[in-house]
């Protein structure tokens, strides 16, 4: 009774002439405050009106077009399980649901209470410490009852361990907008990834005119923009999205001379956040922490020598001068011809056996080219020197813990299936970048769970280029409270671990997890047109170690893109759960040719929350849908 008197004092207002038309529906809607789907409402109304032959409602109208919209089913029965009189839940009968069915198991009085105090549209009902079904719609439908759990929106892992024990997100070509060929070069690029919370993003340096270097993909038609205009925007968008610290992996090809200019530039740009020394005088034997680093931004580039040397050497000392290195001792981060080259011949099958295993094949003496650096720029590169991978077996005798590796996709990938165990132990070590193949000139993407399987931390992507993979990243980095520093698992971290993804052993948590797939509420609709409606479906995919990957699809709910409604259960067993990510994808199987992407949301498996729990939908780009969702009860132990 209550609730329709607040439905009457917040429509009738808008009735006083008896009818209103679609524009008045719209605004009343939104003074309900719940998100609609302008199609939706769009449809529902003009099936209204035909019956009617008019373009205006009555108020009774307006109530059938927002309970159709808001009064979901699924809903009303979890609602009425817990109501005595299917009209209000009391304080303690709301507790008892967010025990039993939410799993929320810190729930008390006071928490049933902010719920309630939170989203009761109904002053009554609020003051009598209760719940509506208008309020508990609210609730279902909110963040609150998100399958993201609440914690992990949150930083919450320990940020004080090495930076090479942790995930970290990391864009390739950062710098491009489009395609690595013809595309435009835009400090955008740089922009969104640090607001998505990117934390490595990768420069490439050329001479240009007037002894302004600058940035672009080299030897292509991709524009160029200068390497101050990358730096000016790093140094306001840097710790938009997170306080953790920024690596700029610098692909150096310019002269000593412009070199300076880069240091120079990074220096009176960056000021304090850019980190010019060690953090402590003492002998580095381990890498600092991302707490430890915070606001502050590394340079990841060649360096002339150790660490150590660089630490007592001047400013004064270090302008004008160059040093050599060897190729084969360091060279430029990206190597893109190693990619296409292949990674050993069927004539020389001890080369091609030592190469497998990731260690040195016996060596020719061959001419050694050298590469020319700046001193001033080689001593901004503290803990983030690139290393030139040799072999696993090189790395473990040779580099330092503030060296670092940069490994194109295709040797990367041959590394996972014939030396998972050497690849592991490295990355226990060392930071590990991956970058992609030189010949994804559409600047497509890899599948960069394979290499977060090893324990890679920087598994570089086009960000700029939507897809699965960019789906998975951006899954993966919903975690910690999207920091974009991810804690790798203790498997990954310790050096007595013998885990590899084809060898699991006891290392994960073995996990049973259901899904039931109940409804989605508001899909984008193809067509509401009599002759052609949504017809969705649900496939779910888990990615992580070869033996938990799946996928696994719903029935097709025919000419329903607004409430489709599935009932369906789904039940997965998972060996490393740690590791493995959940993607919901909603299809419409309409279409004649292949079925066509409705929307998306992946995370963590372990991120989830159980219960009765809402799936926000992505689209392509994504970009949040608004008003779209599923509805799922989720459970695992």
């Amino acid at each position: 009774m209550e609730e329709n008197r607040w439905f009457l004092s917040v429509i009738q207002n808008e009735f006083r002439s008896g009818k209103i038309d679609f524009e008045s529906t719209l605004k009343l809607l939104e003074k309900l405050q719940m998100p609609f789907d302008f199609a939706h409402v769009k449809h529902i109304f003009k099936k209204t009106v035909e019956k009617q032959k008019v373009h205006t409602i009555t108020i009774e109208d307006f109530r059938a077009i927002y309970r159709t919209l808001v009064h979901r089913p699924e809903f009303q029965e979890l609602f009425r399980a817990y109501a005595p009189n299917n009209k209000i839940l009391a304080n303690l009968e709301l507790m008892e649901f967010l025990r039993k069915e939410q799993h929320e198991t810190d729930a008390c009085e006071m928490i049933a209470l902010e719920i309630i105090l939170k989203y009761e549209p109904v002053e009554e009902v609020k003051k009598r410490r209760q719940l509506s079904f208008e309020g508990f719609i609210r609730y279902m439908s909110s963040e609150d009852c998100s399958i993201l759990k609440r914690a992990h929106k949150t930083i919450y892992q320990d940020m004080n361990h090495p930076l090479c024990d942790y995930f970290i997100s990391s864009s390739h070509n950062t710098y491009l907008i489009s395609d690595q060929l013809i595309g435009p070069s835009h400090i955008d690029g740089y922009i969104s990834a640090l607001v998505k919370g990117c934390r490595c993003l990768e420069i490439d340096c050329w001479d240009g005119s007037n002894n302004e270097p600058v940035v672009y993909h080299g030897h292509t038609l991709t524009s160029k923009i200068t390497f101050k205009s990358v730096i000016k925007a790093i140094d306001e968008y840097a710790f938009s999205a997170s306080d953790y610290p920024v690596v700029l992996s610098l692909e150096n090809h310019c002269s000593p001379k412009q070199q300076e200019v880069m240091a120079e530039s990074l220096c009176e740009i960056l000021g304090e956040k850019l980190l010019s020394s060690t953090i402590s005088d003492e002998v580095v034997t381990q890498l600092p922490s991302p707490e430890a680093l915070k606001f502050k931004i590394l340079i990841k580039n060649k360096k002339i020598g150790t660490l150590e040397e660089g630490m007592f050497r001047t400013e004064d000392e270090s302008r004008g001068e160059t040093g050599e290195i060897s190729d084969f001792e360091d060279m430029s981060d990206e190597d893109e011809t190693d990619d296409k080259a292949p990674l050993y011949t069927s004539r020389d099958s001890t080369k091609r056996k030592s190469e497998l295993r990731g260690s040195a094949p016996p060596r020719k003496k061959a001419k050694v080219k050298k590469i020319k650096i700046a001193l001033m720029l080689s001593d901004l590169v503290i803990y983030t020197k690139s290393s030139k991978f040799v072999s696993f077996e090189h790395s473990l005798a040779n580099q330092k813990c503030y060296e670092n590796n940069s490994i194109g996709e295709a040797r990367a990938r041959k590394f996972v299936k014939h030396a998972a165990q050497e690849f592991v132990s490295h990355t226990l070590r060392f930071i590990t970048r991956i970058y992609p193949k030189g010949t994804r000139t559409s600047s497509s993407n890899y599948n960069p769970q394979e290499f977060w399987n090893v324990g890679c931390q920087m598994v570089a992507l086009n960000f700029q280029t939507p897809g699965i993979p960019m789906e998975l990243q951006n899954g993966k980095f919903l975690d910690n409270g999207g920091c974009g520093y991810i804690l790798k698992p203790e498997f990954l971290r310790n050096r007595n671990s013998l885990f590899t993804p084809h060898n699991v052993g006891t290392y994960g948590k073995q996990l049973s997890l259901s899904i039931r797939l109940i409804s989605a509420h508001q899909l984008p609709p193809a067509n509401l047109s009599k002759t052609s409606k949504t017809d969705p479906l649900v496939q779910i995919e888990i990615y992580g170690v070869p033996q938990d990957q799946t996928k696994k699809k719903s029935s097709v709910v025919k000419s329903n893109a607004l409430s489709p409604r599935w009932d369906e259960v789904f039940t997965f067993s998972l060996q490393v759960p740690e590791l493995a990510l959940i993607r919901f994808c909603v299809k419409d199987d309409s279409c004649l040719v292949a079925n066509e992407f409705i929307g998306q949301y992946t995370l963590p498996v372990l991120s989830m929350s159980k219960g009765y729990r809402n799936v926000p939908l992505l689209d392509k780009d994504g970009g949040i849908l608004e008003c779209a969702s599923l509805f799922v009860h989720i459970w695992y132990y």
